[in-house]
């Protein structure tokens, strides 16, 4: 009897597409997007987009800007984008390039101060012109570092005849005087340098440099400064709060989205139709309903953090409102969604657990967004997820108010009126039922 039973539960899992798709579908989705991610991480360096301000605008800052915006790991913006009110913006400042970081919209500020071109190099402590400032947002902790090495790179590839002349100073400076035959020969090397220089200049090309060249002590000066997060106590503890809360959320209002099916089952839905109340009624409640538990659930989350973990979370309470409740809305819509197509628990079981699983991953629940290659985060913006997390992002990292979420929350509740639409136009199939 062993064999027919075996060959009853196949039959079972070919007639259950739900269940075969979760069992070998999603495996090989979720290692497919962790492979994606990682992997591209191994072959290739992402891009980090950085904003450079040369306020010295020497031969030697500019050749150092020129260089920067070569670099294959690097997408250098001098001015921000063209709009149509402003069509031809102006170079970034100082304060204009930080407050772009503080905003979100780079992660790296870089600026070239006066008189770096009069002694761009620093050997040693005290050496060299004032150093460049390296502004950059704290929630971001590969970036500073990766652009802190590629500034060294291209410093000692695109500036050689500045490297030299500087290095024959301090030879001479603290080695003693040249011979003249030697002298001679630095000038003549120091003239050729500056020749190719100028013949690259020229091409507008870049100069070779091997990928593997480091930051090592630094032949520039660099002073690295947080200007986001620098004041506060644990603010990363807010973003998974986040995470881990909306991905909780859609789980939450899936199950509870399923006492519809319940009821139509048990022909509870039956009678409840013949009342006045109608469809529309009973799914307006049940989103009602749904909505105060996603919230109550996501308030529960942040205030545990803010006991035990120390997050900021009544210095953030308005902008916590309006994301909170437009998640909640979004998420609640989903779940009614997901009742209305399915037609038993067992599928509303399985099917949720793909979608909200498949939507955790790419919308940055799982693992953070700006990690990931640029068209996972693309893909991560047609999620519930990416939109809710970029929200409260602003929210407790950045400090913005309210009207600067506007754009996330317009999204989610677009979310959730379309997706509540859907419900409610499948949900007839129980009216004509």
């Amino acid at each position: 009897m062993i064999f027919p039973i075996v060959r009853t539960a196949l039959v079972s899992l070919r007639r259950d597409r739900v269940s075969l798709v979760l069992s070998f579908v999603v495996p090989i989705a979720f290692f497919s997007m962790f492979a994606i991610i990682f992997g591209s991480q191994h072959d290739t360096v992402g891009r980090v987009k950085i904003i450079v301000v040369d306020q010295d605008q020497s031969r030697g800052s500019q050749q150092l800007v020129k260089g920067l915006q070569n670099e294959g790991s690097l997408v250098v913006s001098l001015k921000p984008e063209a709009t149509k009110s402003q069509p031809q913006p102006p170079d970034y400042t100082a304060e204009t390039a930080e407050a772009a970081v503080k905003a979100g919209d780079v992660s790296v500020a870089l600026i070239v101060p006066h008189g770096f071109g009069e002694h761009p190099v620093a050997f040693g402590r005290g050496q060299g012109s004032e150093p460049i400032q390296l502004l950059f947002d704290g929630s971001d902790k590969i970036a500073p570092q990766m652009v802190g090495g590629l500034l060294q790179k291209v410093a000692m590839t695109s500036m050689p005849a500045s490297m030299a002349e500087e290095g024959m100073k301090y030879s001479e400076q603290y080695l003693g005087s040249f011979t003249p035959e030697q002298q001679k020969k630095m000038k003549d090397t120091l003239q050729q340098l500056q020749d190719r220089e100028t013949r690259q200049d020229a091409n507008g090309a870049a100069p070779a440099a091997s990928a593997e060249s480091g930051g090592g002590g630094g032949v520039i000066a660099v002073t690295n400064r947080s200007v986001v997060g620098e004041n506060k106590k644990n603010p990363i503890i807010s973003f998974e709060a986040a995470a881990v809360g909306v991905m909780f959320l859609l789980f939450t209002a899936s199950g509870a989205a399923g006492a519809l099916l319940d009821e139509a089952e048990s022909g509870a839905l039956d009678r409840v139709l013949g009342s006045r109340i109608g469809m529309g009624g009973l799914l307006t409640g049940k989103l009602i309903f749904n909505i105060l538990l996603a919230f109550s659930q996501l308030t529960l989350m942040f205030l545990w953090g803010w006991a035990v973990f120390k997050v900021e979370l009544f210095s953030h309470i308005p902008g916590f409102l309006v994301m909170g409740l437009s998640t909640s809305f979004a998420v609640a819509a989903f779940g009614m969604l997901l009742a209305s197509v399915c037609r038993t628990r067992g599928q509303l079981g399985a099917l949720s657990t793909l979608l909200i699983l498949v939507m955790s991953a790419i919308g940055g629940s799982m693992f953070p967004r700006y990690l990931m290659p640029e068209a996972m985060q693309k893909a991560g913006l047609f999620t519930i997820n990416g939109w809710a997390l970029d929200g409260f992002m602003k929210v407790f990292w950045y400090d913005q108010p309210v009207s600067a979420i506007w754009q996330q929350v317009s999204v989610l509740l677009a979310i959730g009126i379309v997706l509540f639409a859907l419900a409610r136009r499948i949900a007839r199939r129980w009216e004509y039922a």
